[in-house]
């Protein structure tokens, strides 16, 4: 099971101020791609899954500017898991009710599939580790030298042994190793910054 990072409750203050753009850039930039996500691996077309991530998006826009912190209520991204659970029922609901009327489709078993809400929720939250660990490589990614970033895309990601990489790169193994910690001690940070963990 994957641990996710929690969200950041400074965040969620700001989001309060439907005006500050640089914290709705962020959340949207954080969980658009996981409510889209979530409705594309529950038999969503593309524009569905997209409609419905606006929609989530949209529910929480409009409940922010009421929305006060207490722990006692669960996790904002379980609120927010629960928002799309709801609006994805809502849709087969209705994607249900209008293929009866026409007839059918062959899409009418899988919309009208239950689904276990434990994997479900295992899901949401590897989609927003994975999202956030994406987050966090482009911004290390630009805080970084090309060639400290190429260190550690080689032997991190790519496998490539520290003197392979040196010898690419033209430095020494004990640099490619500096740049490679250098650059897995940044994107911890950045999971730690975008996600509060």
């Amino acid at each position: 099971m994957t641990v996710a990072p929690t969200t950041r409750i400074s965040l969620l203050l700001k989001l309060r101020d439907e005006n500050d753009q640089v914290a709705w850039e962020r959340f949207v930039t954080l969980y658009a791609p996981v409510v889209y996500g979530f409705a594309r691996r529950k038999g969503l077309r593309d524009a569905d899954a997209a409609d419905m991530a606006q929609d989530v998006l949209l529910s929480v826009v409009q409940q922010m500017r009421k929305w006060t912190y207490s722990s006692e209520r669960g996790s904002f991204r379980g609120w927010l898991f629960t928002i799309a659970r709801n609006r994805l029922k809502n849709w087969r609901s209705s994607t249900a009710r209008r293929m009866d009327a026409t007839g059918g489709d062959d899409h009418h078993d899988a919309l009208q599939a239950e689904t276990d809400p434990v994997s479900d929720v295992e899901e949401w939250d590897a989609q927003y580790a994975q999202q956030t660990l994406h987050l966090a490589v482009e911004i290390v990614r630009q805080q970084v030298s090309e060639q400290t970033w190429r260190a550690f895309e080689m032997t991190a990601l790519a496998g490539t042994s520290g003197a392979a990489a040196a010898e690419s790169l033209g430095i020494s193994v004990g640099a490619v190793y500096l740049a490679r910690g250098r650059v897995m001690a940044r994107l911890k940070e950045q999971v730690q910054q975008i996600g509060d963990e």
